[in-house]
């Protein structure tokens, strides 16, 4: 039984944890061109109205619908590069190191948040 602590995942490790974020940044992608598709067409409303306030509260509302899709676009763009990153670390061997602890991040972690270059516990204090 090998009683020294993992410093690093193996290659097959690194090879699951690709595939995952590989999937991730293809959701990804799918979702960002539907929003960018929803931003496009909000612009085109195609409705007629007749009555002036209608048509005022109307394009409030279209303005802040489309500040929301814009702001959900702009984090999901983020997302995908973040997950570009760690398939970067992946490729040069620090994936799934925490950059303050320099111990490995728990397997759970990683595959609820792949990008992270955190364990939990330094995520944590960072927060105090």
């Amino acid at each position: 039984m090998d009683t020294e602590e993992k410093t690093r995942y193996s290659d097959a490790e690194l090879k699951e944890f690709e595939e995952l974020i590989l999937a991730k940044i293809e959701k990804a992608k799918t979702e960002l061109d539907i929003l960018k598709k929803t931003l496009n067409k909000s612009g085109d409303s195609g409705t007629d109205t007749t009555a002036t306030g209608s048509k005022v509260l109307e394009d409030g509302a279209d303005t802040a619908e489309r500040e929301a899709i814009s702001q959900l676009a702009a984090r999901q763009q983020k997302f995908m590069i973040n997950l570009e990153n760690a398939l970067v670390r992946i490729k040069n061997g620090t994936y799934g190191i925490c950059k303050d602890t320099g111990k490995l991040i728990s397997k759970e972690r990683l595959k609820a948040v792949p990008h992270t270059t955190q364990c939990i516990e330094a995520k944590m204090n960072q927060n105090n």
